[in-house]
């Protein structure tokens, strides 16, 4: 049996919503602006790169392309400054920074933040070569020789090598093929190395070969980086959980039974109503218990707070989920966030289709609450596999039906060939047809990998622009 939260028990109701005109003028502007602001993110990053080649190059680096080993040795410092400025770029992405996230979304920062992981690693890499081939002809001796000699005459340089083996360690345990082999936790541990591997790069850089010496434009230039980026982790990634967690004071209040393998887990708090019109966007939570506290957990809101509670909704899907299920009342909870663009944020269109399939149904019940639009101007496609997993049924059917917004429920197993996302008995059938409004619409899909792959092909054959689909997910 399922608890619902009942719009009669909220404090405020959806907006009234603007004539179809208005609302898509404004949806419209709202999604150029962040465009440009994605562009204008996308063009600093590449800059950032830029300057620091360019500010080595006018601080005399240009003048040491004279001779082979001179050349060798600034190819490798080249390589060198490009790669850490990945790297700071790596942090920044991942530092759930509230202009990049609204930007571009959590799921792009942390997509974009992996891609970046092996270029750096190479430039790194042939930063040390090309060092120790440059040293190594200035010397006479062999790039081994030149690196034990390195090491032992030159200070910090043995800091300079751990930074390395810790950067490959990253790099490798990133691997998909190596991440599915151990638990999430493992790879997260030694993610965190990545901090470790910038502090121990640090020291030589200011103090071997003069590169950042005082009166250098690219000392300021570094310092000042290397300050963002610390500022930005210390402020969203410490300060800013533990802000919100004192701010609101979540406490698990009850677990309610919410289908095949689901709960809702109710929670209690302060000042909950600054977290209404989240929904869709994903909180990361942590339940503080034995041998709980140290999951984290990335869940959105499946409905907007009521009469001082708050509510997510967990399906069993691992050894982490599995331990919510019979989480005990009264435990206390850390929260960050909400993160993400599976929300409001990211409309462009006047009307609204939202697909959902399994425990991804949840968060399209809490987006559905609060989105503004005409009555008819939004379907929504509930997909599962069998009655029972049509998880929150009762709660959007109604606010569908106070909303005037059209529901379809699609019940069976899928096809194996054809539209995929479909029943089998209804293969034939394409978004479309479900959705007469789809060409003025933003289509937010939520759901398993494939199955929401499948969902987006077919939304993309009907034409419709990348700006007017919307699927995150919900990572760390």
């Amino acid at each position: 049996m399922t608890t619902a939260f009942r719009s009669a028990d909220r404090p405020s109701t959806p907006p009234h919503p603007r004539t179809g005109a208005a609302l898509s003028r404004d949806l419209r502007n709202r999604g150029r602006r962040r465009l440009l602001r994605e562009d204008a993110l996308t063009a600093l990053a590449w800059a950032s790169g830029a300057a620091a080649v360019a500010l080595y190059l006018a601080d005399g680096g240009a003048g040491q392309f004279t001779s082979p080993s001179p050349a060798l040795t600034a190819i490798g410092v080249v390589a060198g400054l490009i790669g850490t400025d990945l790297v700071l770029v790596m942090l920044l992405l991942a530092a759930r920074i509230p202009l990049i996230d609204n930007a571009i979304g959590h799921d792009r920062a942390m997509a974009v933040h992996g891609k970046l992981g092996k270029p750096a690693l190479y430039l790194i890499l042939a930063h040390m070569v090309f060092l120790l081939l440059g040293y190594g002809m200035a010397d006479g001796l062999n790039p081994i020789a030149e690196g034990v000699s390195m090491w032992v005459n030159l200070p910090d340089m043995w800091l300079a090598f751990i930074s390395i083996v810790l950067f490959i360690a990253v790099v490798v345990t990133s691997l998909v093929a190596v991440r599915r082999r151990f638990p999430y936790e493992f790879w997260y541990v030694v993610h965190l190395l990545t901090y470790a591997a910038v502090l121990t790069a640090l020291p030589h850089q200011f103090s071997v070969g003069g590169l950042f010496a005082d009166g250098q434009w690219q000392r300021w230039y570094w310092i000042a980086f290397y300050v963002v980026v610390l500022a930005a982790l210390l402020r969203y990634r410490i300060y800013a959980p533990l802000a919100l967690t004192f701010r609101h004071q979540l406490t698990v209040q009850r677990v309610v039974p919410a289908g095949d393998g689901a709960v809702n887990v109710e929670l209690t708090g302060l000042r909950l109503e600054e977290l209404a019109g989240s929904g869709g966007r994903f909180f990361i939570w942590r339940f503080l218990a034995p041998g709980m506290w140290w999951h984290h957990h990335p869940f959105s809101l499946s409905a907007d707070p009521v009469a001082g509670r708050v509510r997510i909704t967990v399906r069993d899907l691992g050894r982490g989920s599995a331990s919510l299920m019979t989480v005990k009342p009264g435990t206390k909870v850390s929260v960050s966030g909400p993160y993400g663009l599976f929300g409001h944020a990211a409309r462009t269109r006047a009307g609204l289709v939202l697909v959902g399939s399994g425990i991804g149904i949840t968060p399209l019940r809490a987006i559905l609450e609060r989105a503004e639009f005409e009555q008819g101007q939004a379907t929504v496609i509930l997909r599962a596999s069998t009655p029972g997993t049509l998880y929150l049924r009762d709660e959007i059917a109604e606010l569908c039906r106070q909303r005037g917004a059209t529901l379809y429920e699609l019940v069976g197993h899928r096809a194996r060939t054809g539209n995929t996302w479909l029943p089998r008995h209804q293969t034939g059938q394409r978004l479309a047809d479900y959705v007469a409004n789809l060409s003025d619409s933003d289509v937010y899909v939520c759901g398993p990998d494939k199955w929401a792959e499948s969902v987006l092909a077919d939304a993309k054959a009907t034409g419709l622009a990348g700006t007017q689909l919307h699927r995150e997910r919900f990572d760390w």
